[in-house]
């Protein structure tokens, strides 16, 4: 079949079962474009800017567990694209995103609209292309999307001139891939394995360390077994929240920074550490020479890189999650739950000595009210997506998950501006759900301008702005550690964000009291159009339990004990 570059394009979404694709169109990437208009297979997504239209893919990826498309022209466009790129890569979200560029011969001249985009884009992808034949494209798309989703997963640029989408070559998506010095290694070592197992059978206190390798590798389901198979207590990252439910008996709570402190604590006093898809993050386990400094490890993971890369693996098994742990499952026999007993019943102690809480002692909401309350009415019947700040971390903390890909969240990068294009995606991916953002009244500022394609597209996306007119998490730290210089993070002076609602065709909502949150929550869910439920809640609550940054997790930063809730 001959056809133009811009149409090869098309063919291979169609080909790779591509039925959503996010982008904002240019003078370089117009015949695209065209193609696109004259399509019905898939849908365009018009963001309002680049950097949403990547954050929407993201979105979409992860709650759908498919490759996310993002399209967008040279220059500033992909200049604005590169933040969703580098998000994704920290996260190993599958993503192709494909670009335009000037024309081939224009290339190196400083044309209008040229940047290097591969240059710039090599760092923060997992592989990147130039085309400059359109014969290769069929090829590149297929290699693009492959190298996006095997493996561990990751963002793929693929750079096409402008003159390269109108040649005419033969389109053949048929073409066998053919990748010499990529080869991901997706089964474990059986040996290995099994003395892994045995090890784990002669620890008194081992602990279950669940990273965010176990949601892409759509190996919850085994994992849940695993746990419960050997009695074993978990502890979860930020990006593995939904791994176990929320009332999973064996689930101690999420590690790290602003983890709870049983968590913090049974991985302190660990003697074994099962460490499955997680990369040992500093934001997880603090002072690394402190870091369960007395266990034994065993590092599962699709990424050998990433193996004894920061924490010293006695046990490395390269392989993905799921296949792995299915052996590990075949090996469980060894493993008698009953000798866990008393490292379980410490681990309740834990729990109970500082269990993770908040107190209603202010005349404001508290944002932790907020999320839980969501949790109450809306539970599993909502995708959650965040903005990057306190209300990440309350989210984290708060909601109560109770499935993989139900936590929609920027963790490595820290993308203020994420979440609300990220829930379009998400919404996008599962219309069955309600679809909700949790954001600050900072973080909504930095891609408000999605309000337009959310109307547009009719995505109904709540984003419950929790305002605490302060850029909180800064100021957290300002008062604990800069003597309550607050710099440039008083928010005082802000929009209206019901108007800037309404100005959008979209509805808003100011909410002071519990009554009037279930009110509009409500009736925002019932209009079943995109809005702004803006909930003034205590300016200075801290984020806790909490790390100081570059100490041991057993030295947390606790909350003053008071009367409960």
């Amino acid at each position: 079949m001959q056809i133009s570059g811009a149409q090869m394009v098309i063919e291979a979404l169609i080909a790779e079962g591509v039925d959503t694709v996010f982008g904002y169109p240019g003078g370089a990437i117009m015949n695209v474009y065209d193609e696109i208009y004259k399509q019905d297979k898939f849908q365009h997504i018009l963001t309002r800017h680049e950097q949403a239209a990547v954050h929407a893919a993201e979105g979409y990826s992860k709650a759908s567990a498919k490759v996310g498309v993002a399209m967008i022209t040279s220059g500033p466009g992909f200049t604005n694209a590169v933040t969703g790129l580098a998000d994704a890569y920290m996260d190993s979200i599958p993503l192709v995103v494909i670009s335009g560029q000037v024309p081939m011969s224009l290339i190196g001249t400083d044309a209008f609209q040229e940047i290097d985009a591969v240059g710039i884009s090599r760092p923060c992808t997992k592989h990147n292309y130039l085309v400059t034949d359109a014969a290769d494209l069929p090829r590149i798309l297929k290699e693009a999307f492959y190298i996006a989703r095997s493996g561990r997963p990751g963002p793929v640029h693929v750079d096409i001139p402008k003159d390269v989408t109108a040649q005419i070559a033969e389109f053949d998506y048929d073409v066998a891939l053919d990748l010499e010095t990529y080869k991901p290694h997706t089964k474990g070592n059986p040996r290995q394995i099994k003395k892994a197992m045995q090890a784990v059978a002669n620890a008194k206190r081992p602990v279950f360390y669940l990273g965010g390798g176990i949601i892409n590798s759509n190996a919850s389901n085994e994992v849940r077994e695993l746990v419960h198979k050997t009695g074993i207590p978990a502890v979860e990252t930020f990006m593995a929240r939904g791994t176990l439910t929320h009332d999973d008996d064996l689930l101690i709570g999420m590690l790290g920074m602003h983890g709870s402190y049983a968590a913090n604590m049974a991985m302190s006093e660990t003697d074994m550490v099962i460490a499955l898809g997680a990369r040992f993050d500093d934001r997880v386990t603090g002072k690394l020479s402190e870091f369960a400094k007395n266990a034994t490890v065993i590092h599962v993971d699709i990424d050998p890189a990433s193996i004894s890369k920061l924490v010293n693996a006695n046990f490395p098994i390269v392989g993905d999650i799921k296949n792995v742990v299915n052996d590990m499952l075949a090996q469980s026999s060894v493993i008698d739950a009953q000798n866990y007993e008393q490292w379980r019943e410490t681990i309740v102690n834990f729990n109970e000595l500082h269990p993770l809480t908040y107190y209603e002692d202010s005349e404001r909401l508290k944002p932790q009210w907020v999320i839980a309350r969501v949790g109450e009415l809306l539970g599993d019947n909502a995708n959650i997506s965040t903005d990057v700040g306190q209300h990440q971390m309350w989210s984290a903390q708060f909601y109560p998950f109770s499935r993989p890909r139900q936590f929609i969240s920027s963790g490595g990068l820290g993308t203020m501006g994420f979440g609300f294009p990220a829930a379009i995606g998400v919404k996008a991916a599962a219309p069955e759900k309600t679809s909700i953002n949790f954001t600050g009244d900072g973080s909504i500022l930095m891609n408000c301008q999605e309000l337009m394609t959310a109307v547009e597209k009719k995505l109904p996306v709540v984003n419950i702005i929790l305002n605490n007119n302060f850029l909180g998490m800064v100021r957290q730290w300002q008062t604990l550690f800069y003597d309550k210089r607050y710099a440039e993070t008083d928010l005082s002076i802000q929009p209206d964000f019901v108007k800037l609602a309404e100005a959008f065709g979209g509805i808003g909502y100011r909410v002071s009291t519990k009554e009037e949150f279930d009110a509009a929550l409500q009736d925002a869910i019932k209009k079943d159009i995109v809005a702004f439920i803006e909930v003034k809640v205590e300016r200075l609550e801290n984020v806790m339990p909490m790390v100081p940054s570059g100490g041991s997790l057993f030295n947390m930063m606790l909350l003053e004990k008071k009367e409960s809730k």
